[in-house]
C-alpha cells in the first residue's frame, strides 16, 4: 500500500507538472499577460520592442514591413530608418547633437537569427548608417566598419554623402561652446538611441542599435551602441537584448551579452535586465560618471516574454504586437534621479 501510495502521490504530481506546462506555453502563444510575481509580460509572436519614445514611429514601420512577408532584417532596418531620418530625434542620425567639433558622428549595428552581424562606428555624412551595417554583414567578411573607412564603403554601396548637422543642432553647439562643459546628459528629454529587437512569426529573433552618440563627446569616440555584445546581442536559441544610455558604462561590463546569458540560465527578461543593472550599479556607485549615469536594458526570450529595466527612472519603450497594438509601457528601475 505505501507503494502504491507513493506511485500515486508522484503521478499526481507529474499530471499538475504537465498541467502548468501545457498552461504556460499555451499562454505564450495565445495571449498577452502580465505576472504579478515576476513582472513578465508574454506576448504572441511576432513581436517588436524599441527603446524610448521614438520607438513607437519605428516599430510601426518595422511591423508593417514583417506583415508583408519581408525578412526581420528588413523590419529592423526600416524600423530604424525613421528615427535616423527624423531630425526631431537628436539621439540619432539626421539632426543628432554634434561632438565637441561640430560633427555629427554615428554608429550603428544590425544581428540576424544566424549570429551574422555588421556595424559601422565613427561614420560622418550617411544618413542611414543602419543600412550601412546591414551592407557590411551581407556584402563583407567583417563585423565592423569605422571611419574613413566606413564611409568609403558606404559611397561604393551607392549611399550619397550630406551634411547632418541641422541648423537646430548647430545652435544648440555653439550654445555649448560659451562654457565647453562635458556631462552627459542622458534620459532628460525621454530619448537617446534607439535599440530594437524582433520575434517574427517563426520565433526567430533580429535585432539592431543606431545612435549619434553623447553630445559634446570627444571627437573619435564610439560607445556601445555598435559594439555586439554591448549594445546589442542575440542568441536564437535563447534571446536578445539591447542597451540604451551611458555606453562606457555597458562596454565595461558587456551588458547586452550578460542579459542574455543569464535568459540562458533561466531568468526572465526582466529579471535579467535587472541583475545586469544592479551590477552595473555596483561597479560605478564610486565611479565619476554616477551623477549623470544612466543606463537601461530591453530584453526578449524565445517564448515571447519580454521587459526591461534602468537604473534610474524616466526610460520606456515601445511594444508592437497583433493582441495590444503599438504601445509604451514603462519597466521598472533601481533609483531616481534624486538618488
Amino acid at each position: 500500500m505505501s507503494g502504491r501510495r507513493k506511485f500515486l502521490k508522484k503521478a499526481a504530481l507529474g499530471t499538475v507538472g504537465l498541467s502548468a506546462l501545457y498552461t504556460n506555453t499555451s499562454l505564450a502563444k495565445d495571449t498577452v499577460l502580465t505576472s504579478e510575481k515576476y513582472g513578465t509580460n508574454i506576448a504572441k509572436n511576432p513581436l517588436i520592442i524599441s527603446t524610448w519614445n521614438h520607438g513607437l514611429a519605428a516599430n510601426q514601420a518595422a511591423w508593417d514591413t514583417l506583415k508583408k512577408g519581408e525578412s526581420g532584417l528588413s523590419a529592423i532596418e526600416t524600423g530604424l530608418k525613421i528615427s535616423e531620418a527624423d531630425p526631431k530625434v537628436r539621439s540619432v542620425g539626421f539632426g543628432g547633437l554634434p561632438d565637441r567639433e561640430g560633427k555629427v558622428t554615428l554608429d550603428a549595428c544590425i544581428m540576424d537569427q544566424n549570429s551574422d552581424c555588421g556595424s559601422v562606428s565613427f561614420l560622418q555624412g550617411i544618413k542611414h548608417p543602419i543600412s550601412v551595417a546591414r551592407k557590411v554583414l551581407e556584402d563583407t567578411p567583417h563585423v565592423m566598419l569605422t571611419g574613413q573607412g566606413a564611409l568609403n564603403f558606404a559611397l561604393s554601396k551607392g549611399f550619397k554623402e550630406e551634411n547632418l548637422l541641422t541648423p537646430e543642432s548647430e545652435k544648440a553647439w555653439k550654445n555649448w561652446l560659451e562654457k565647453s562643459k562635458y556631462q552627459p546628459v542622458i534620459n532628460i528629454e525621454n530619448h537617446d538611441t534607439i535599440s530594437m529587437l524582433i520575434i517574427d512569426a517563426e520565433g526567430n529573433l533580429t535585432g539592431g542599435c543606431t545612435t549619434s552618440g553623447a553630445a559634446w563627446k570627444m571627437h573619435g569616440r564610439v560607445g556601445d551602441s555598435p559594439i555586439i555584445g554591448a549594445g546589442l546581442f542575440l542568441d536564437n536559441e535563447v534571446g536578445a537584448a539591447a542597451a540604451t544610455g551611458l555606453g562606457e558604462a555597458v562596454i565595461r561590463t558587456a551588458g547586452s551579452a550578460m542579459v542574455v546569458e543569464l535568459m540562458r540560465q533561466g531568468k526572465s527578461p526582466n529579471e535579467a535586465c535587472k541583475e545586469i543593472v544592479e551590477r552595473i550599479y555596483n561597479k560605478h556607485k564610486n565611479h565619476k560618471d554616477m551623477p549623470y549615469l544612466q543606463v537601461g536594458f530591453i530584453a526578449v526570450n524565445k517564448q515571447g516574454e519580454y521587459g526591461g529595466y534602468s537604473l534610474r527612472g524616466g526610460f520606456n519603450y515601445a511594444v508592437c504586437d497583433d493582441e495590444k497594438g503599438n504601445r509604451m509601457e514603462k519597466p521598472g528601475s533601481k533609483m531616481t534621479w534624486k538618488d
